[in-house]
């Protein structure tokens, strides 16, 4: 996306939205245009403010981050995207979050450049999702056991062409673009079209969610 993007902070904790207000609005691009202090109030607000990304803590009175996530991006692809920012670093909240919707998953003792970057990755639609966390994806599905996949979500795959396959695989595996375009000898630009490609078919908005299902789907293999 171009232009300035613009933040709601959600966190039950004022000194804690006061940090993130600060670090945000230090860079250019980026705007604080909200923050409130529970769940209610962030889906709430994301209706009204129309932000670009919702910094969302896990646990907050009225309405935990995890229900709050699942409200704010039940409208499709246009509402907010959710940087969930917590002290938890639970599996099984990983798990909840990623599945309500969230696109991205971040601790709260991150460093602050680490932070402006997730919240420009989010708003880009690319997603944030470190190599350690995916590999705690991968064991949660792992070690969880699957069902049979939905019929429709074996619709959607069966829309890939063997190189999107190929691509989606690697992005579950936690590759960046540069990464899969060594890895199979491609263009970075290459890569972007077939990311894009792919998500669309898979009518998916990130590659956080591209993740997901490739999980719960089995198409990631084990």
């Amino acid at each position: 996306m171009t232009g300035t993007v613009r933040v709601l902070l959600a966190d039950d904790q004022e000194l804690v939205r006061t940090g993130l207000r600060m670090i945000l609005e230090t860079e250019p691009d980026l705007t604080v245009v909200g923050e409130v202090g529970d769940g209610e109030a962030a889906v709430r607000a994301a209706a009204r403010l129309a932000p670009d990304v919702v910094v969302m803590d896990i646990r907050m009175p009225r309405l935990d981050g995890v229900e709050a996530t699942r409200r704010v991006v039940a409208g499709g692809p246009d509402t907010p995207r959710v940087l969930i920012v917590t002290t938890f670093d639970s599996d099984s909240l990983l798990g909840d979050a990623l599945r309500a919707g969230a696109s991205g998953y971040l601790l709260k003792n991150a460093p602050a450049e680490q932070m402006v970057d997730a919240v420009r990755a989010v708003a880009a639609g690319e997603g944030l999702l470190s190599r350690e966390v995916t590999r705690r994806v991968i064991e949660g599905f792992a070690g969880a056991g699957r069902s049979a996949p939905d019929p429709a979500l074996v619709v959607r795959l069966e829309r890939l062409t063997d190189r999107e396959r190929e691509v989606l695989g690697l992005v579950a595996r936690g590759l960046s673009n540069q990464e899969i375009a060594d890895e199979l000898f491609l263009s970075t630009g290459t890569v972007k079209t077939h990311v894009a490609r792919l998500l669309a078919k898979l009518e998916v908005r990130d590659r956080v969610a591209a993740v997901v299902l490739a999980y719960e789907s089995g198409a990631a293999g084990r």
